[in-house]
């Protein structure tokens, strides 16, 4: 018997990384999930981006857990058909009581990350989709009238600078940085216009994470390019980056009746990194 038996989840970025490793740990708790991605490449990013493979990966791992799976390509930057998306899952799958925002791009390497382009897809990826992500599921979660977990991804870059110099404060990384910040604003409205509802929101802010937005190629020669970078990307316990799945238990437990009277928090899931 798992703590989420009965919920449905609606997850974003779900194909790969830390959505697909949310994806298995809320399964595990017996959780069915509604799974969305993109699985297709933005020009501002260098690395590769997830693919319909990767998206089929994740519905098989979540049904070799015994759960369902509803799962489909979506934009989060298009309304209409994050809206199809979700509106396809309820009707599968009964309910939604989970909204997992989590869908993130990285672009800032290279020379598309000095480009205007970089801070646009930012900004609507990371902000309009999330504000768009929250949207589409908040006239489900209240007409159901028993609840819910919202829980936006942020980073630690929601809640510190990473930019030291010129050099760093590219288009890209500014982007990412304000979008991060913009959801932790998003997230206090909505915790404070829903709990009414009794529908909670939070925001989990992970430090580096050992998943393909940040462990490939690209990222690891524009820190060799700005080496002032390093120092602050170290985090206080001695841990490089974390697991995606480090990320997915705090979310387990944020989203579950354990933490039924935790709302408008910002979750540092970090090793330290924040308290440096």
């Amino acid at each position: 018997m798992g703590k989420l038996d009965g919920k449905v989840a609606f997850i974003t970025g779900a194909a790969r990384g830390q959505g697909r490793s949310h994806a298995l740990r809320l399964a595990e708790e017996g959780a069915d999930i509604i799974a969305v991605d993109l699985c297709g490449q933005l020009d501002s990013v260098e690395y590769p981006m997830a693919t319909p493979e990767d998206l089929e990966q994740t519905v098989k791992l979540v049904e070799d857990l015994d759960r369902r799976i509803v799962a489909q390509q979506a934009d989060v930057r298009d309304f209409d058909a994050l809206q199809a998306a979700l509106d396809a899952g309820v009707a599968q799958l009964g309910r939604v009581d989970i909204v997992l925002a989590n869908a993130g791009i990285m672009p800032v390497t290279g020379a598309v990350g000095r480009e205007r382009s970089a801070w646009i897809d930012a900004i609507d990826v990371m902000l309009t989709g999330v504000y768009y992500t929250i949207e589409v599921a908040v006239p489900t979660l209240i007409a159901q009238g028993d609840g819910g977990s919202i829980v936006i991804t942020s980073s630690t870059a929601g809640l510190k600078a990473m930019s030291k110099t010129p050099a760093t404060a590219t288009p890209g990384l500014l982007g990412y940085t304000a979008a991060k910040h913009g959801v932790v604003g998003l997230m206090r409205s909505y915790a404070n216009a829903l709990a009414q509802y009794r529908i909670r929101a939070n925001t989990v802010h992970p430090t580096g994470c050992n998943t393909p937005m940040v462990a490939n190629a690209a990222f690891g020669e524009w820190i060799g390019e700005n080496p002032d970078m390093v120092g602050n990307l170290q985090n206080l316990l001695p841990v490089e980056m974390l697991e995606a799945v480090d990320v997915s238990n705090a979310i387990a437990w944020l989203v579950s009746d354990e933490a039924r009277y935790v709302t408008g928090v910002t979750l540092p899931v970090d090793a330290g990194f924040t308290a440096r």
